[in-house]
């Protein structure tokens, strides 16, 4: 009878010994597969802030001064870009629909209708259409000046602190271009009081220069981008209201008929 007992026990053991064993190994397993997923993980993040790092470590390499001043001109030079895009997409209208709601407003509730259309919609060329019809009472060739007058205001506005973008275009890679001059300076002047033409000398005097060059280069690019778009955007509606002034001055005519 003890030795049943003993043999069961020692079975016991075995057999405790043996899940604990496995127990361990699936943990160890368990904890290694994490520990591999945690390293995957941290390392992807590793990797997609190495562009920023190396960035901002160029950046910084740059010096503050000169690259302090590109950088303002890049955010000044945006800040007025989506202003800008957000104030023409407002403008944008559909040319079509108001010219024929104007027109079907003339013809069934005269002037005041077609008046009452265009201070009801937004942009441009509801306001040219609101001049004009305004002193229709004064005469065709009175339309005509206030239409073209007022095209000229607002043509003003929609081209309102675009010159800004072009300075900063142009300002940005002269920066960059005078960081590099200054940075030649710089190395050439350590050479001078070393005396001997030594590349660990003037390395980080060239790096300077090419690395403000560089940023100068990319801030007048990613504005031009912006400003090309904003021109175009410009020329679209400034093309919308001439030929929506001159549909106008047909439907006066017609209307006077």
């Amino acid at each position: 009878m003890k030795r049943l007992f003993s043999i069961l026990a020692i079975a016991g053991i075995m057999a405790f010994g043996t899940i604990n064993a496995n127990t361990n190994a699936n943990t160890n397993t368990t904890v290694n597969t994490v520990v591999s997923l945690t390293q995957e993980d941290d390392a992807a993040p590793a990797e997609e802030a190495t562009f920023h790092q190396e960035l901002k470590k160029r950046f910084i390499e740059g010096g503050a001064g000169f690259m302090g001043i590109v950088l303002l001109c890049l955010i000044l030079g945006l800040a007025i870009a989506i202003e800008r895009i957000i104030f023409l997409n407002l403008s944008t209208s559909n040319t079509k629909k108001l010219t024929q709601n104007v027109e079907d407003a003339l013809a069934s509730g005269g002037v005041d209708a077609a008046k009452e259309i265009c201070r009801d919609t937004k942009g441009p060329v509801a306001s040219i259409f609101y001049q004009g019809l305004d002193r229709v009472d004064e005469g065709l060739e009175q339309v005509e000046k206030a239409v073209v007058s007022y095209g000229g205001v607002q043509m003003g506005q929609l081209e309102k602190n675009v010159s800004w973008i072009a300075l900063f275009i142009a300002l940005a890679p002269m920066l960059g271009f005078m960081g590099t001059v200054i940075g030649m300076i710089s190395a050439f002047d350590k050479i001078e009081a070393a005396g001997d033409m030594n590349p660990s000398l003037v390395a980080g005097g060239i790096k300077i220069a090419l690395l403000t060059t560089v940023f100068g280069l990319v801030v007048a690019i990613i504005l031009q981008i912006f400003y090309n778009y904003i021109i175009a955007k410009i020329d679209s509606i400034v093309n919308d209201m001439e030929d929506a002034s001159i549909t106008l001055m047909d439907l006066l005519i017609r209307h006077k008929k």
